[in-house]
């Protein structure tokens, strides 16, 4: 027969409607919503920083350095390339407020602006009025504004005044919104004042940890890319970093273009659970055709027509589905706009983007597919005479070579397509690894727990009720399999999220504090460096102090060659980085490569580097490093490396020179003060009082906001791998309906034998919460193994199990099959014996 025919009887098969495809229908929509919905929210972000560049950079361009000002030649180019500029400072500081003999001090990140800030979009106040009448202030003081997080905290009210260093201000309104706010993530809540007004605070001594930021406004349709490349040429040692409107926010739109993958990574694991309801609704709605396909055959249909006439139904549905699935992932996130922007830090436009539902279209299509062949190629395996038997099983043997072919074919083009799409190879193919791991253990599970229920002796079965139970979990592969599968699959991505967010959680929280610091200070002067140590030594509070030289400085060159070239887009060369000098090995520092240099050693400039990030990047022994510090560049051969431990939150440098390469040059000192927690606010007190100029981070502050940040990404994780699980419910359902059927033909053997309706229905319970349990046992082994692997290659940090969460994942899979078998069950004891074995025959 004819691709036609095969057409033709479809068609007519259709005509009767598609009962029992609508598990099929719900897995794979919900699967591609999902995953058309999380492409659309990223589209809309994307949009947004697009369309928003220049207002989240606060002008066309911008040009940053560290610890300096603009010399007289880059401001002169600034001036002539641009028509109008805004000087921006950017620094922490501790606000001080005096009452009476007592103060209260918090840790601010201060923006000095000039009189041109904002040269794009507007600062939003409360009451409302202009930054510029805000910042003015009043009774002669210079004004400032505050988020109001720090307002409350330091329990201030409008016209109240405060300390930066030593220079009063007075509080005019509360800080709501600025418009170049979403790029970095704050230690601490903003206060944005004037540059005049911080000339007599103390601040911005030389060597004072602070960033300079010129917002440059362009002519109408500027050559962004020449002025760029204008600009590096000009200043291409003077540690200079341009950025521009093409990508406002280069930070930001890295982490959601990374994130988004993760994301879409956990919708292809809920789609690979739908494929097991798909596989599922097909096995059952194969096996109610046994009728049709066995008068096809003895009427001379082939195999390839009967394939054909199955799977152009099926690809009908499919195509319903799929349809559905981007329907919803498209208008979903345009209906809820209005609720996201309201909790979105960063501006995004909604609309109908084609791109991430043409993603999410492939993706369904490849996984339809792929679950669609595997039980649709076996009916060829059937011969006619076993059809007229009522004994179709598409399960025993598998599908002719070809189909196992293209199968592979179309596994490897998911998994290439999805490495293409989202821009990560590696992650995503050790994601699909792990997918199809879970799939292949947790099928591998389902067989040996029905060849282990069957083999159990008659005395572990002790009651009618769990022999029953045991009895079908050993014979129903229409049950156990796609409940094992679905439910432990889902569980398995719970598991593994419950317990990574577990373990950051008690690193940043709990294990964190009990070995880092109290207080990080910052910006102690050369002359204020003695009598820091001497207060802290007569503190008997104190239990240690550890403190260093602190610059900041830019790695340009590596080997003679621009840095991004010799060692790719490594963290350490985004922006710029810590460096110290030290005579001798630190404390506690252990060499693991190479030789440290004398202590009186006055030669060419040698550097220490951290050792596991050179090995990234690929730095030797003998390699020279060029670092522009103060827009000096310092160029400086690489004798030794060094382990560096950032876990205590201590002090640590992924650079440390020799001293006379760096001594001579501007610079402030940082300390680390461990002290006893009750003393903590004293100790800030004393510190603050006597040298205002000096910034204190408190550490534990800073691990609350830190954990927070980890809290919110786990939740968003957990939405995604939320609809896995709900996916996975309704595979249950929809194995639950499949063995309606031949539920209700049990129940009416074990009436008819006899049995109580109170003990089938106890057996048909057992039989959800055995197979439940199993699933959630599985998943929490997988979960385990996943999360000590994320924590041990990835995060490299310490994993211990977090047994409230894992209790969560077993008993959710109890309670999740055990409610789809009981909602099935009920239907089941109503049917009369007599009218059940008659439909049976």
């Amino acid at each position: 027969m004819s691709l036609s025919q095969a057409t033709r009887l479809a068609r007519r098969e259709t005509r009767g409607g598609l009962r029992g495809f609508s598990i099929f229908v719900a897995c794979l929509t919900l699967g591609i919503a999902t995953i058309a919905a999380i492409g659309s929210l990223r589209a809309a972000i994307e949009a947004g920083l697009a369309a928003e560049g220049a207002t989240l950079l606060g002008g066309d361009a911008e040009i940053s350095f560290t610890y300096r000002m603009a010399s007289h030649d880059e401001r002169n180019w600034i001036t002539g390339k641009s028509r109008a500029v805004s000087e921006i400072v950017d620094f922490r500081s501790m606000a001080v407020v005096h009452s009476g003999e007592s103060a209260e001090r918090t840790l601010t990140q201060v923006k000095a602006v000039d009189n041109a800030y904002p040269l794009v979009g507007s600062v939003e106040l409360e009451p409302k009025m202009p930054l510029a009448k805000a910042l003015t202030g009043k009774n002669g003081w210079p004004g400032a504004v505050m988020q109001g997080l720090l307002i409350d905290r330091l329990g201030l009210a409008l016209g109240d005044t405060f300390k930066l260093g030593q220079q009063e201000f007075v509080l005019m309104a509360r800080l709501i919104r600025e418009p170049d706010s979403s790029e970095s993530f704050a230690l601490a809540p903003r206060t944005i004042v004037t540059l005049a007004g911080l000339e007599n605070s103390g601040l911005l001594a030389p060597g004072t940890l602070f960033s300079s930021y010129y917002r440059l406004d362009f002519p109408p349709d500027p050559d962004l890319a020449a002025l760029e490349s204008d600009a590096r040429t000009n200043f291409e040692n003077s540690g200079m970093r341009w950025r521009d409107s093409r990508n406002g926010a280069p930070g930001l739109s890295r982490f959601i273009d990374r994130f988004g993958a993760f994301l879409t990574l956990v919708g292809l694991a809920g789609l690979a659970v739908g494929g097991v309801g798909v596989s599922t609704a097909i096995r059952a709605y194969l096996a109610s055709k046994t009728e049709v396909i066995a008068i096809l055959r003895s009427l001379g249909a082939s195999r390839n027509t009967i394939f054909l006439t199955y799977f152009l139904q099926i690809g009908i549905v499919a195509t319903f589905g799929i349809a559905m699935g981007l329907l919803l992932g498209a208008l979903v996130p345009i209906l809820l706009a209005p609720l996201i922007l309201k909790v979105l830090p960063f501006p995004a436009i909604f609309e109908l983007y084609p791109m991430p539902l043409a993603e999410a279209a492939a993706y369904g299509t490849l996984t339809a597919m792929l679950f669609t062949l595997w039980p649709l190629a076996k009916i060829e395996n059937v011969s006619p005479t076993a059809l007229f038997r009522n004994a179709l099983d598409v399960r025993s043997g598998l599908p002719a070579t070809r189909y196992l072919i293209i199968i592979a074919v179309l596994l490897a083009t998911l998994v290439l397509l999805a490495a293409w799409l989202s821009g990560s190879a590696k992650l995503t193919v050790w994601f699909a690894s792990g997918v199809v791991f879970a799939m292949l253990l947790l099928s591998l599970i389902a067989l040996g727990l029905r060849a282990l229920v069957r083999a159990l002796p008659r005395n572990l079965r002790p009651t009618p009720t769990l022999r029953w139970a045991l009895n079908a979990i050993g014979h129903s592969h229409e049950t156990t399999t796609p409940v094992v599968l679905s439910l432990g699959l889902g569980l398995s991505v719970l598991a593994t999220i419950g317990q990574v967010d577990g373990n950051l959680r008690k690193a940043i929280v709990q294990d964190l504090p009990e070995v880092a610091p109290s207080f990080f200070f910052v910006d102690i002067q050369k002359s204020q460096f003695s009598e820091f140590q001497a207060r802290l030594d007569a503190n008997g509070a104190v239990s240690k102090l550890e403190s260093a030289p602190m610059l900041r400085g830019v790695i340009t060159r590596l080997r003679g060659m621009p840095a991004r070239e010799a060692a790719g887009d490594h963290w350490v060369l985004r922006g710029d980085r810590g460096i110290t000098y030290a005579a001798e090995i630190p404390e506690n520092t252990k060499v693991t490569e190479g030789r440290w240099w004398p202590r009186d050693y006055s030669g060419p400039p040698q550097i220490s580097f951290a050792a596991e990030e050179a090995l990234e990047m690929g730095i030797l022994l003998g390699d020279k490093i060029t670092i522009n510090v103060l827009g000096r560049d310092i160029t400086a051969k690489v004798t030794s490396f060094r382990e560096v431990d950032f876990s205590t939150a201590g002090m640590g440098f992924i650079m440390v020179m020799n001293p006379t390469a760096l001594e001579e040059a501007p610079h402030s000192f940082i300390a680390t003060v461990y002290a006893q927690e009750e003393a903590e606010a004293g100790l800030l007190s004393e510190i603050s009082g006597a040298l205002p100029n000096v910034t204190a981070i408190h550490v534990r502050e800073a691990i609350q906001r830190v954990s927070l940040l980890v809290s919110q990404l786990a939740n968003a994780t957990t939405y995604g791998a939320t609809a896995i699980l709900l996916t996975g419910f309704l595979v249950i359902v929809g194995a639950a309906a499949a063995g309606q059927n031949s539920r209700t033909y049990e129940a009416a053997i074990l009436k008819t034998v006899g049995a109580a309706r109170s003990q089938i229905l106890t057996s048909f319970a057992l039989r959800a919460a055995l197979l439940g349990a199993t699933a959630g046992l599985v998943a929490l082994m997988v979960g385990l193994t996943g999360a000590w692997a994320v924590m041990t290659f990835v995060m490299d940090g310490d994993f211990s199990v977090i047994w409230p969460n894992a209790l969560i994942v077993v008993t959710a899979g109890v309670a999740t099959n055990l409610l789809s078998g009981l909602l099935f069950a009920m239907p089941s004891l109503s049917v009369r014996p007599a009218h059940a074995l008659r439909a049976r025959d």
